[in-house]
């Protein structure tokens, strides 16, 4: 399966008008509550709902793969009371919005390092994942305790525990990292107007396009992943060749 994809710094990926794979940082959930004078989990709950609507409009666009950056390793770092909101929510929404991904034909899967959550949590994640395995209408991604560093380190030493002595190259390397399903994100997208990425897939965005937006999660609709998608669409993709190659081809 592997071999249907493409690393971008050692092959040239197929181009399309349309993204293949879009990967979002979903920023601005407390701000958004904050300028409406909510609590933080609030924004967290509207962001919720702001995922099912994505979902739907990449379908919808024929985006094959989504991927949400839903809770990073660093997040631990916030107030113990909204990090414990935020799995409560999490629990929420994996048993509330299961059964409509897969009737909707959702392909999901969460990434990350699941051992820090509760086991009701990693039981959840676990049926939703089996339950929506065969779906193929898109696969959705959502990274969870997750970092990019945390990534390459974790495929970097199990691919050493099963080559013990090996030389790793990136081809070797691939296979292990949490995404190995999924082709590169051809457009990444940031709401909330920062303007970093924030330890999400350093390695997978090596060439992707960068698009940041002011608009925070809770209010990225439809349109505004157009307003994505029409600038993804501007870009010129060289991969290291010049422009004038792409016009011989």
């Amino acid at each position: 399966m592997l071999k249907r994809y493409f690393s971008s710094t050692r092959e040239i990926p197929p181009s399309a008008k349309t993204p293949r794979h879009i990967a979002i940082i979903m920023d601005g959930n407390g701000r958004w509550a904050k300028k409406r004078l909510l609590p933080r989990v609030a924004g967290h709950a509207q962001g919720v709902e702001r995922v099912r609507d994505i979902v739907q409009a990449c379908i919808e666009r024929n985006v094959e793969y989504l991927t949400l950056f839903a809770f990073s390793s660093e997040n631990w770092r916030r107030p113990e009371e909204e990090v414990s909101r935020l799995m409560e929510l999490f629990v929420m929404a994996l048993e509330r919005e299961v059964g409509k991904m897969h009737r909707n034909g959702v392909n999901l899967k969460v990434v990350g390092d699941l051992s820090r959550f509760d086991q009701r949590l990693r039981d959840l994640i676990t049926q939703g994942e089996l339950k929506t395995a065969g779906n193929q209408r898109i696969t959705l991604t959502v990274c969870a305790n997750y970092g990019g560093r945390w990534d390459i380190l974790q495929a970097a030493n199990r691919w050493l525990q099963d080559h013990p002595g090996g030389e790793l190259s990136e081809a070797a390397l691939t296979p292990y990292l949490s995404m190995p399903y999924a082709p590169e994100p051809d457009l990444f997208i940031r709401t909330g107007g920062e303007q970093r990425i924030s330890n999400f897939l350093l390695w997978q965005l090596a060439y992707s396009e960068l698009y940041f937006t002011e608009s925070l999660w809770p209010d990225f609709d439809a349109q505004a992943l157009d307003l994505a998608i029409a600038s993804f669409q501007k870009r010129e993709r060289r991969f290291g060749r010049t422009s004038e190659q792409l016009v011989e081809r």
